[in-house]
């Protein structure tokens, strides 16, 4: 995977996180999974299709998603409530709405397809072509993790290339 891809994630994600929290954050743990994903808490995921393929989820500790979402509703909210579910996806939707913009403005073309919700407690197993980024992000509302597992569509690649190439001959 490479990092011109994954960058805008990450710098979206401490940047929403900052924000939307109203405090600092820190990345930590970065490292590849091989291993099928293993959901955490509640979790949010966005697939993209294009230029660029493969899947962002957001996952946070059942009582992280509930501080995170209190704290964005400004209330308490119970753990059962729909709203802890809908923030975390609204959450991923900020996210990778910074990230898509990023890229897009780099001429990459793909489609995001909304969120839903991560619900099996194991994900698909990386593959040969696609693997995974896991980091955390530490906030004072706990811990929130983000796998990223994207790649490029092999006729994406050599259209961007090209792309590329005429926008650098002009």
């Amino acid at each position: 995977m490479r990092m011109e891809l994954i960058q805008p994630f990450i710098n979206s994600a401490d940047a929403v996180l900052a924000q939307g929290l109203q405090g600092p954050t820190s990345v930590e743990n970065l490292s590849m999974e091989e291993e099928a994903y293993r959901r955490k808490g509640v979790a949010a995921e966005i697939c993209l299709t294009g230029e660029i393929e493969g899947r962002i989820i957001f996952d946070l500790a059942p009582q992280t998603a509930v501080k995170v979402a209190s704290c964005m509703a400004g209330a308490e909210l119970p753990q059962s409530d729909d709203l802890v579910r809908e923030t975390v996806c609204e959450l991923a939707n900020q996210i990778i709405g910074n990230a898509v913009t990023t890229l897009n403005d780099q001429g990459f073309h793909f489609r995001v397809h909304p969120p839903h919700m991560h619900t099996s407690d194991h994900g698909a197993k990386s593959s040969e072509d696609t693997e995974a980024l896991v980091m955390c992000f530490n906030t004072a509302s706990g811990t929130v993790f983000m796998n990223v597992a994207l790649r490029y569509h092999p006729t994406g690649v050599a259209q961007h290339a090209v792309a590329g190439e005429n926008v650098a001959s002009r």
